[in-house]
């Protein structure tokens, strides 16, 4: 995803005026747009609605912007739900130069001096966001024994053509960007279906027990459950004994 009307922004930031210039100019140009004024509020949101980018001011009334991207940064992406991958754009009036070192150093992707000029931070967005999702989505993934080619919308078990769904080949896309982290079933749903509301569903377990089915036809198992939490690939073929006295995960 790399355009505006598939993006999802947070937006931290304790000035209304601007809160709201951006919440309004971001709206209009097709984003969906999360607000928080606080560090807490900023987190919650990272944890619950799983925005694609944060822009994040410093000078927020409970701590500062850098202790929301220490937070991202340092999140295993299980315990916290917080993708550390999640792009960070710092937007602050401290826009000296020991200021915009400091925001790298510290893990932001970008950094944006107040004022800005709206179209270059638009343009500053998009940028990141096209480059960030091109690294994520696009380019051959190799995962032990596995390839998975995107653009050809391939995938090949030891050189051996095997067969997916659309979704089946997305979820196995999702899992393969990095191998061994487990992904919450609330992340796959959103990322993979577009879920904005999950409920209950049987979805995206009956999916991976087929891509694990056409994985496994060797005796190899890729894709574990890990029982309550969500789904990991591993990065070389398991199999079923081996999984048993590794205490692995229970079937989908």
């Amino acid at each position: 995803m790399s355009d505006a009307d598939t993006a999802t922004l947070l937006i931290v930031e304790d000035d209304p005026a601007t809160g709201a210039f951006l919440a309004d100019n971001l709206s209009a140009d097709g984003y969906e747009v999360l607000v928080a004024e606080h560090v807490r509020d900023g987190l919650r949101l990272l944890e619950t609605k799983f925005p694609d980018l944060v822009l994040v001011d410093l000078g927020l009334p409970d701590g500062s912007g850098f202790d929301l991207v220490d937070r991202v940064r340092e999140a295993d992406g299980l315990a916290s739900r917080i993708d550390p991958r999640t792009p960070l754009m710092v937007v602050s009036g401290r826009d000296a130069e020991i200021d915009r070192v400091r925001g790298f150093q510290r893990g932001c992707d970008d950094y944006v001096g107040k004022p800005f000029s709206y179209p270059e931070l638009k343009g500053r967005i998009d940028a990141l966001l096209r480059r960030v999702n091109h690294r994520r989505a696009h380019g051959r993934l190799r995962v032990g024994p596995l390839v998975i080619d995107p653009p050809a919308r391939e995938v090949r078990l030891r050189g051996r053509l095997v067969e997916l769904s659309a979704k089946e080949f997305a979820l196995l896309r999702a899992l393969a960007v990095e191998p061994g982290r487990v992904l919450t079933k609330d992340e796959l749903l959103r990322g993979v279906w577009g879920f904005r509301s999950l409920g209950q569903t049987r979805t995206l377990d009956s999916h991976a027990c087929r891509l694990r089915h056409k994985l496994g036809v060797d005796g190899d198992r890729f894709v574990i459950n890990v029982w309550g939490v969500g789904y990991r690939l591993i990065d070389g073929p398991l199999h079923l004994e081996e999984d048993r006295k590794m205490g692995g995960g229970r079937l989908a």
